[in-house]
C-alpha cells in the first residue's frame, strides 16, 4: 500500500491499550476486522434489528433523529423485546434532531424497561438560553454486546421521508457501515459516555440531592464521575479485541469530535488523508463550508494532479445549507476540482475515498457545525476491498449527478459575491454565539 494506506511500524495502535484510543487527537488503527458497508436505512436497520434480536447482556444506541415512521419503530420494537428478556438497553436522543419523534418514542421505549435520555433537550424555549445548545449530539451510534457496532451518517428515519419535505419517491443517499473487530469497544465507550453525559446533565439536581442525603456521599460522587468518564472496558471486551485480531486483516479506526480531548480529530483525519492523496480525493457530503486550511489542502491536491472530485446536494433539504457550499464553487473549479450536484434524491452520506485503499463513513459534514460544534462519528478505514466498494458506490452516485460547470458558476455575476459575504458573515456570527473563537 502507499500514500495514507502505509503504516508505520506501531501505528496500527495493537502496542496500545484498548481504551487509549480516546487519549489521542488522531486516528488509532487496529488490524482485525470485519465491514459491511450498507446503504441506507433499507439495509441497515434490518442488520440493526437481527443484531438487537442477539443481543444477551446491552444495547447502545446513540442517534441525532428516532422519528415515527414504521422503519424507525421496527427499530424501537427490537429495543423494547430486548429490555423485556433482560437485557440492558440504553438509548440517548438529541433533544433538537428528534423532538419531533420525542413525545411518542421516550415513553414508548420507557415504558418497556429500555433507559432513555435526551441530549440536551428543548422543552421550553429558556433551554435556548443554556449555554451549548447550539453543539448538538449529531453521531449515529448502535453496539450490542461490544460484539458488533453500527456507525455512519443514517438517522432512524424512513429513507423516503424528510422531516421538512414530506414523503419522496426515491430513498435518500446515505451509508453506515457494520463493523466486528476491536474498534467495537470504542464505539461503545463513545455511546455510553454520550449518555451518561445527557443522563447527568438532565437529572443533576436529583443526584445532588440524593447525594447529600446519601449514607456513603463519598462513594456515591465516585460512581457518578465514573460514569461519565469514557470507561476503559472490561475484561470481556478485552477478550473480544485479541479474538478478533485474528481475522481479516483490515486496518480500522473509529474517530470522534467532542469539546473535550478530540475537538479537531475528524477534521484532521480528513486533511492529513488529502495532503497524502497521490490519485484521487472522492468526498461526499450534503453540508459543504470547510474552513481555510481544509480548502487549501484540497486545492493544493488538485494542483498536484491528484483527482478531486465532490458531490454534493443538487436537491437542498435545507436552501441556506446549498446557497453556503454554491458559493465557493468559483473557487474549487479554478483550481481543477470538479464539482457534482446529485439529482435522484436528498443526499444525506458523509464518506469519503482516497486513492485506493483509504476511506471513511460517518456523521460528520464539511462544514462549521460538524468540524467545531457537534458531537460527531467517523470510521476510518485502510482496506482496499473495502475502499473500493465504497468507491464503486460513489461513481454510481457520479453517474446520476450533474457536474458544474464555471459558465454555469459566472453566470451569478455580482450577486454571487453578495451572497458569499452574507454567507461568510452569518457562519462567523453563529459560531461566536456558539463560543468558537479564532479563525476558520
Amino acid at each position: 500500500m502507499s500514500g495514507p494506506a502505509a503504516a508505520a511500524p506501531g501505528a496500527d495502535g495493537s502496542d496500545l491499550p484498548p481504551w487509549s484510543w480516546y487519549l489521542m487527537p488522531r486516528p488509532v488503527f487496529r488490524p482485525g476486522h470485519r465491514l459491511d458497508l450498507m446503504r441506507g436505512g433499507r439495509e441497515l436497520f434490518p442488520a440493526m434489528i437481527e443484531a438487537i434480536g442477539h443481543a444477551r447482556h446491552e444495547v447502545w444506541l446513540a442517534t441525532y433523529i428516532f422519528h415515527t415512521d414504521d422503519a424507525a419503530l421496527q427499530v424501537a420494537q427490537a429495543l423494547e423485546q430486548a429490555a423485556r428478556r433482560g437485557v440492558r438497553v440504553r438509548v440517548v436522543i438529541d433533544g433538537f434532531g428528534g423532538h419531533d419523534g420525542l413525545a411518542q418514542i421516550e415513553p414508548r421505549l420507557s415504558a418497556a424497561g429500555v433507559a432513555v435520555t435526551v441530549f440536551r433537550p428543548l422543552e421550553r424555549w429558556t433551554h435556548w438560553l443554556q449555554p451549548g445548545q447550539l453543539r448538538r449530539l449529531h453521531m449515529k451510534l448502535c453496539v450490542v454486546d461490544g460484539d458488533v457496532g453500527f456507525v455512519g451518517g443514517i438517522n432512524l428515519i424512513d429513507d423516503c421521508h424528510d422531516l421538512h419535505h414530506g414523503r419522496s419517491t426515491q430513498p435518500r443517499l446515505d451509508y453506515a457501515v457494520r463493523v466486528h473487530g476491536p474498534v467495537v469497544l470504542a464505539m461503545q465507550q463513545a455511546v455510553r459516555a454520550m449518555w451518561s453525559r445527557a443522563w447527568f446533565g438532565q437529572d443533576w439536581r436529583e443526584e445532588a440531592r440524593a447525594l447529600v442525603r446519601a449514607p456513603r456521599s463519598f462513594e456515591h460522587l465516585r460512581g457518578m464521575i465514573r460514569g461519565l468518564r469514557l470507561p476503559r472496558g472490561s475484561r470481556r471486551h478485552e477478550a473480544v479485541s485479541r479474538r478478533s485480531e485474528h481475522g481479516t486483516p483490515a486496518l480500522a479506526a473509529f474517530v470522534l469530535r467532542d469539546n473535550v480531548r478530540q475537538r479537531r480529530t475528524i477534521e484532521r483525519a480528513y486533511t492529513q488523508a488529502i495532503e497524502s492523496a497521490s490519485e484521487r480525493i472522492w468526498l461526499v457530503t450534503p453540508y459543504f463550508y470547510p474552513g481555510r486550511d481544509f480548502r487549501r489542502v484540497l486545492r493544493e491536491a488538485a494542483e498536484r494532479g491528484v483527482q478531486v472530485r465532490l458531490l454534493m446536494q443538487g436537491k437542498p433539504d435545507y436552501r441556506f445549507a446549498a446557497m453556503a457550499a454554491r458559493v465557493l464553487y468559483d473557487d474549487l473549479l479554478r483550481s481543477g476540482i470538479e464539482v457534482y450536484e446529485y439529482l435522484p434524491a436528498f443526499l444525506h452520506a458523509k464518506v469519503m475515498v482516497v486513492d485506493q485503499a483509504w476511506a471513511t463513513v460517518g456523521s460528520s459534514n464539511i462544514d462549521p457545525l460538524s468540524l467545531l460544534l457537534n458531537l460527531e462519528a467517523n470510521l476510518i478505514v485502510r482496506d482496499v476491498d473495502f475502499s473500493l466498494a465504497l468507491a464503486s458506490e460513489i461513481e454510481q452516485a457520479f453517474t446520476q449527478a450533474d457536474m458544474i460547470t464555471p459558465q454555469r458558476v459566472r453566470a451569478q455575476g455580482w450577486t454571487g459575491l453578495a451572497r458569499r459575504t452574507f454567507i461568510a458573515w452569518c457562519a462567523s456570527l453563529y459560531l461566536r454565539l456558539a463560543g468558537v473563537t479564532g479563525r476558520y
